[in-house]
Parts: structure tokens; sequence; C-alpha cells
């Protein structure tokens, strides 16, 4: 605790495996004066200023148990099997016949080299899965490290492998588990935020990297802006602004055959996209309820009610608005923080808003036309 000579008044609230501070600085060290700064470098743990510097209203978080024993094994074998999936499903995407398990025809005799020809055929996949999953990480790490920083308990990243023949893509995504409660509005929209950032980045790099690599179609071959190679056949796919920017940049006009890689970018912006509406425990509902308060319900209500709609021309947002509410246990809206009476600090609402427009730029209304 800080010497009680350098505020004018505190409350010590005790969660779990947290202990916070709210306090009150004295107007004569506000600054902060040098025996703040050397109290704030002692505390053992993280502090930050509530509402700005001139309000002198003072956070101040310290763990008050050992971390957490984490299940590393789990998660690396999770991140490792849904690696190898991702990497079959690259091998699809460059025309290769693969399976999510080797072929056991031609019994144990057979094995070995049905085996060797399954891992050859999957090695093709490998440059899609280094850009598609150092997109998924990158957005999972963003969330876990900001939390950490608030010492809000959080878990590494699961990763979810997924059957090639059911996904092409090889994976149902990552996500992460937040075990101890939010305390207000500042930690909810910076953990919220930095993981759409920090993956979008990712996913811009990986974007202009393979669209680089890829080619334009013959002038009326496809209907579509790009068109995505996967065993012999091609899916078409729609834009986002930030996909049609980057293609008119670098190709100009006509129909893009997507690289794997330029696939990677395209997911990656999707799954941004998808994170950031703003319904009920999304990233998106982080950012409009820490910007909006109670007011986040009628986005969530009004985004909820728009994926009804875009479902009438591709009918998976239909299966999206209905496990939104099954993440959200039923609801739109978003749960309140600890504080939810402390308003979010001016220096975060530019960051909040410009997430809005994240999402706007990253939303494909048809992301594959069917």
């Amino acid at each position: 605790m800080l010497a009680p000579t350098l505020l004018s008044y505190w409350r010590t609230t005790t969660i779990r495996d947290r202990e916070i501070v709210e306090a009150v600085v004295r107007p004569e060290h506000r600054g902060p004066s040098p025996a703040l700064r050397e109290g704030l470098a002692a505390w053992p743990g993280v502090h930050y200023w509530a509402s700005g510097s001139d309000a002198g209203r003072l956070v101040l978080i310290r763990a008050t148990a050992p971390p957490r024993s984490e299940r590393w094994v789990l998660h690396a074998a999770l991140f490792l099997g849904t690696f190898l999936t991702v990497q079959l499903g690259g091998a699809l995407l460059l025309g290769g016949s693969v399976h999510t398990f080797p072929s056991l025809r031609g019994g144990w005799g057979e094995l070995w080299v049905n085996l060797e020809g399954w891992v050859r055929a999957g090695l093709a996949g490998v440059p899609f899965a280094m850009a598609l999953m150092a997109i998924l990480l990158s957005h999972e790490m963003g969330h876990y490290l900001t939390a950490k920083r608030y010492a809000i308990d959080a878990s590494p990243p699961f990763f979810l492998p997924a059957p090639i023949e059911l996904n092409f893509i090889g994976t149902f995504g990552a996500f992460i588990r937040l075990r101890s409660p939010v305390l207000d509005r500042r930690q909810l929209m910076d953990v919220g935020a930095a993981g759409p950032w920090v993956g979008f980045g990712v996913a811009l790099i990986m974007l202009i990297v393979g669209v680089g690599q890829s080619t334009v179609a013959a002038p009326g071959e496809f209907a579509a802006p790009m068109a995505i190679p996967l065993a012999g056949g091609h899916y078409l796919a729609g834009d986002s602004v930030i996909t049609w920017a980057v293609r008119h940049v670098l190709v100009g006009d006509g129909t893009l055959v997507m690289h794997p890689v330029a696939v990677a970018g395209w997911i990656g912006m999707l799954v941004t996209a998808l994170n950031l509406l703003p319904l009920g425990q999304l990233d998106g509902g982080h950012i409009l309820y820490a910007l909006l308060g109670r007011r986040q319900r009628l986005a969530g209500a009004a985004a909820w009610f728009g994926l009804l709609v875009l479902g009438g021309w591709f009918w998976p947002w239909w299966l999206w608005a209905v496990l939104t509410l099954i993440l959200g246990g039923g609801r739109l809206t978003h749960p309140k923080v600890l504080e939810w009476r402390r308003p979010l600090p001016a220096s975060r609402v530019p960051l909040g808003w410009a997430t809005v427009v994240l999402f706007a730029v990253t939303f494909a209304p048809i992301p594959i036309i069917l």
C-alpha cells in the first residue's frame, strides 16, 4: 500500500486472486510527485489513473496468489494438432489430394507408403499454415498479454483443430479464457481491442505478401472479386474494404486467383470482422460496452438482426447469429464490469472508435458467393 500521506482516501477490495486499491491522490502529489513516483515504483503490481491525472483517481492492482499452474502440454498439443490440420488445408488450396488422416487401404504392408505420401502431400501447405497460425496466435496473444498486464487471470490460447473434410482451412479458430472479472471499462477496452488490432496487423502483412504472389484470372472467367482454388475447383470470395483496396493497389482490376498466403490474409480479415461484431461476449461487444455502456444492447440487437437479413444472401450468417446467442448465454447484451459506473478515460475513446472503423473496413457482407 502507498503511504497514507500521499492519499486523500482509498478503498481496498480483494477479488479472488487480486487486491484492488482505488485511491484519490492528494493534490500536491498528483504530478506525480517524487514521493508518489517512488511509491508506485515499489508497488508489486500494476497501476493506472482511472479518469486522467487531473482527477487524481488512481487504481492499483496486485496479485494475491501465486500464478496458476497452466496445462502447457495440452495447449502445445492443440497448437501442433491445429498446425497440422491447417497445413493439410493449405495443401488442398494448392490442388493436392489429401485427407485429415492417411489412408489405411492396403493393410499394414502399405501403411508406411501411405504415411509417406500423406506427409509429402501435406508439406505443400506449410506456408499457408505458418501464415494463418501467425494471425490466430497474434490475435489471441494480444488479448492474453494485455490481460496479464492488468493482473487478470487469463488462460493461454486454446487452438481448435478441424477435419479438412468438414472445414477446408483446418481449424475452428482459437480462444482464451478470462478466469477473473474485469474491473472497469478501461481494462475491457484494452483487452478487447488488443487482439483484433494485433491480428489485423499480421493479417494485413500476409494479405499484401499473398496478393503479390497471386494471379489475375482471364476476363470473364469468374464473376467475383476473388477466387480461392480448392482441390481442382474454386470458391468465389467477396471483398471487404481492405481486401478491395489491397487488390486494386497491387494488381488492379480483374478477379484475383488467390495464393494460399493471400487466402490466409483474407481469412484473417474475416476473423477480425467476426470478432468485432458488437454482440455479447465477442470483442466488438467489449468495445461497444466500454464506449457506450448499457447502450451497447441497441447496437447488439441491430447487428444481430442485420445478420439475419444478410443470411438471405449468405446463409452461414444465420449459423453465426445462433452461435453468438449461445456464446452469450442467450443474451446479446454485454454483462457489467465490476466498476461499471466509472467512465472510459478520454485517452481510450479514440481507440474505441478506431476499432469500430476497423470492423467496418474488414467486414465482408458476402464472404463466399454460394
